[in-house]
């Protein structure tokens, strides 16, 4: 028997992730856009000035660093969030306030459970990870970060540069940003993300005989990125020497954890 349960652990481990597909939450899918109201997000941003910081190809977070005081203003920040209808803002609001809520949450996850080693770590003993557990309750509606991401921003805006907006607290993950998203600054984000994450070799790392090693978001989440001719065009609008890419691409990703000690 005792043999069992590590053979059990190591077939959940092994099997991974199953990205989970886009389909839609027709609940969320409605927005105000004659309305003119923002979201304040400064109590986030303040939390990534403060333990965010740059090395190489990646952004980590300072999480044994976080004070006890910097935790409960995450948790106020939350509250707000959960407190606030985002059915009443308009689109550029929405997705401004999608993105930085499922930010917000991972942060909470790993504080809340720290220290961990990696994400995959959090959630029921034969879950991986904790992107189906129930993490908040808006407008009297349970979410968990799959419904954020796969029911509600990947399904309602289409944008495939949204992989590159949430972060699931990893190395292989495309960087938290150091600036929270807002409605005016959603789009040069987007274009900065995708810009630092396809010339990172933990995004596109083309060995010496040219064989092409790539982040498994786009094998994941290939549906969004189109067939290989379509990702090639993607890849190599940020990046032009991918336009020749050729051969049989592999994939990789680290799932530890994006911190900084």
């Amino acid at each position: 028997m005792k043999f069992i349960l590590p053979l059990l652990l190591a077939i959940v481990s092994f099997s991974a992730f199953t990205a989970p597909k886009s389909e839609l939450w027709p609940y969320w899918n409605t927005s105000n856009e004659s309305s003119t109201d923002s979201v304040d997000h400064q109590a986030w941003q303040q939390l990534l000035d403060q333990y965010l910081v740059s090395k190489g190809d990646y952004t980590l977070f300072k999480y044994s660093s976080v004070s006890e005081k910097d935790k409960l203003a995450l948790a106020k920040y939350l509250e707000i969030l959960a407190k606030t209808d985002p059915l009443s803002l308009n689109k550029a609001q929405q997705y401004a306030y999608w993105v930085n809520l499922y930010n917000a949450i991972t942060v909470k996850l790993i504080l809340d459970d720290y220290p961990v080693k990696s994400i995959t770590k959090l959630g029921g003993l034969f879950s991986f990870g904790p992107w189906g557990d129930d993490v908040i309750t808006i407008n009297g509606k349970t979410l968990t970060l799959n419904d954020i991401e796969h029911r509600i921003l990947r399904p309602i805006w289409q944008d495939p540069r949204t992989h590159y907006a949430v972060n699931c607290a990893s190395l292989g993950c495309p960087n938290l940003q150091h600036n929270v998203f807002t409605a005016e600054n959603t789009e040069m984000l987007l274009e900065q993300a995708a810009t630092s994450f396809i010339n990172s070799d933990k995004g596109v790392f083309v060995t010496k005989d040219n064989s092409p090693q790539l982040s498994s978001i786009y094998d994941w989440f290939s549906v969004d990125f189109g067939d290989k001719a379509s990702l090639i065009k993607h890849l190599s609008h940020y990046r032009p020497d991918l336009a020749t890419l050729d051969g049989k691409f592999s994939y990789d990703y680290d799932w530890s954890l994006n911190e900084s000690k």
